[in-house]
């Protein structure tokens, strides 16, 4: 008679770590001061700071993170206060 062959344990599944849910403020330089909020049902994101009360939302997708929301805080900010050319290329 034969041996019944063993099955192979599975591999361990890998696990995910989360992403921040908490961020420092561009406008206080408070560390842990942001704190970004999804309303996915909604469709509204919104990122504000605890201490200097600046805040920011915008419309958000249903595979938007809170890392994503911050992101794009700080691309806009970026685009607000950057340089401004004026039609002869100087600044």
């Amino acid at each position: 008679m034969g041996k019944r062959k063993s099955r192979a344990k599975p591999p361990p599944k890998k696990r995910m770590d989360k992403l921040d849910t908490v961020f420092s403020c561009p406008f206080c330089n408070h560390g842990t001061g942001v704190e970004c909020r999804l309303d996915v049902k909604n469709s509204i994101g919104e990122a504000f700071c605890r201490i200097c009360q600046a805040s920011f939302s915008t419309t958000i997708t249903a595979l938007t993170e809170p890392i994503d929301l911050y992101s794009e805080w700080i691309d806009e900010c970026e685009r607000v206060n950057g340089v401004e050319y004026d039609d002869d290329g100087d600044a």
